[in-house]
């Protein structure tokens, strides 16, 4: 991390900015970190609202242009920097799958596993885009069944964004006992990258 870096990372620990800490890990690249004090309301700040008015993390700055969304931020550092073999080329016949994937995880991944905690009574699943907890399951088995990662060999932004849901999906036991799921994530768990980033959010964690 520098101050001399592109990309400025707006973060909070615990938070769904964990996820773009892991991407920054991957990537290789230097960035300036910005930890934000909630309990100080600085994410409710004029100059952070100008950057996000949702007052939300994460959020990046590169090269003066803010981004918002774990799964648009993912998507656009992997496309910055394709060195890094985070995303799949525009072009490609893969960029569909993998766009597709990259966006499940907010789409229907993780609405899915919230409706799971707090249940609609007589919700119909027909009138939500993620049907079913259930179904979303089998959909996120089926993909990564061939292995080792959604895009085959190649480890992209997408299992970031939906292994970050799947890994705090089974550290809040909501998951059913899945092998697929299972070994997928003790394959993520294997990451330097997310050991890195995971020791740095501790880090942070402990002084809070």
């Amino acid at each position: 991390m520098t101050t001399d870096a592109e990309i400025i990372f707006y973060h909070r620990v615990p938070s769904r900015a964990q996820a773009v800490r892991w991407m920054l890990e991957e990537l290789g690249e230097p960035y300036d970190l910005r930890v934000l004090d909630f309990e100080k309301d600085e994410h409710k700040s004029p100059e952070y609202l100008a950057l996000n008015p949702m007052g939300k993390v994460p959020t990046i700055v590169h090269q003066g242009v803010p981004v918002s969304e774990v799964a648009a931020i993912c998507a656009y550092l992997a496309d910055t920097y394709p060195k890094a073999g985070l995303g799949v080329p525009i072009g490609s016949p893969g960029r569909g799958p993998y766009l597709k994937w990259l966006f499940f995880g907010p789409s229907c991944f993780e609405p899915a596993v919230l409706e799971k905690m707090v249940p609609r009574e007589g919700a119909d699943p027909s009138s939500v885009g993620w049907g079913s907890f259930e179904a979303v399951i089998d959909t996120v088995a089926a993909g990564l069944e061939p292995g080792p990662w959604f895009m085959g060999g190649q480890f992209t932004a997408a299992d970031i964004v939906i292994g970050t849901d799947l890994r705090w999906g089974q550290g809040m036991n909501l998951l059913p006992e899945n092998p697929i799921l299972e070994a997928y994530i003790d394959r993520l768990n294997e990451r330097p990258a997310l050991n890195r980033a995971t020791k740095l959010d501790n880090e942070i964690a402990a002084l809070s």
